[in-house]
């Protein structure tokens, strides 16, 4: 049986375009760590997995390093290491497998948010990559292309991270969506981490574990807003002239009860949201 080895030897007597790029065997204790660096919190569970997965001998894929003047740093893997870590704590003899990264550090934190090999970024951690990112001298536009998301994608997490302290705890803690607290925040600016509270006491008094956006923002009812809209376009108005101003809209019979009642309940709801003070 061939194996890609022996197509790479022989290359030059065929039609392939294969090429190769070395990776290397290290030591568990050959690597180091960065304390704060990677993207992704540490999940206990996930490095369980890896461990388990060293132990069995399943393939791994190889992390990805870079040589500094401490030694060789994990750059992306940090899950993988700390489960062969547990694996050689186990009594286990584990080899690495690692290939050189290639880039600046804008693309080190661009390639560690994308790495297929990572577990799916909760938005807190996305919202850190970008921002340093953006630390680099990296324009939205510039980040969001490298990790093959929407420009506004990351101006929202951007947000996020300006949202403030308290709004921040309650993504941290499940407690609201990430994009309920962007929005809370551009709608209510420094007070948006109180009525956030606020709305969260009062769900977690009727049994909910989180704020909703619809909660948090609540909307005036859409239907009642195309009835009223339906109710005035039968409407017709008095006077004339180019300058109407002065016009009288005057409304088509029965309708006038069905519409104040509309505006009523619009005034209420501006005084229950806080959106007409």
């Amino acid at each position: 049986m061939s194996n890609l080895n022996q197509v790479y030897k022989n290359k030059d007597n065929s039609n392939t375009n294969i090429t190769t790029r070395k990776t290397f065997l290290l030591g568990v204790d050959e690597l180091y760590i960065e304390p704060g660096y990677n993207v992704r919190d540490i999940d206990q569970t996930h490095v369980e997995e890896f461990r388990d997965a060293f132990i069995a001998g399943e393939h791994i894929p190889p992390l990805t390093v870079q040589v500094t003047e401490q030694g060789v740093k994990v750059i992306d893997g940090h899950h993988r290491w700390h489960g062969a870590k547990l694996a050689q704590e186990s009594g286990y003899d584990i080899r690495l497998e690692c290939k050189d990264f290639v880039g600046n550090e804008g693309e080190r934190i661009a390639f560690m948010v994308t790495s297929s090999q990572g577990r799916a970024l909760e938005p807190l951690e996305r919202a850190a990559a970008y921002q340093r990112m953006s630390n680099q001298g990296w324009e939205p536009a510039e980040i969001a292309k490298k990790v093959k998301r929407s420009v506004a994608d990351v101006d929202q997490h951007l947000a996020l991270l300006a949202s403030g302290d308290e709004l921040i705890g309650m993504v941290k803690r499940n407690e609201v969506a990430a994009t309920t607290a962007v929005a809370l925040s551009r709608e209510h600016g420094a007070k948006a981490g109180t009525i956030a509270a606020e709305g969260l006491a009062k769900a977690k008094a009727s049994g909910k574990k989180k704020l909703t956006r619809a909660a948090a923002m609540p909307q005036f009812s859409a239907a009642k807003a195309r009835r009223l809209v339906e109710l005035l376009q039968a409407a017709e108005f008095e006077g004339g002239g180019e300058n109407r101003a002065g016009d009288i809209l005057t409304l088509k019979p029965g309708t006038a009860a069905e519409i104040n009642l509309i505006l009523a309940e619009y005034e209420q709801h501006l005084s229950q949201t806080g959106e007409g003070a």
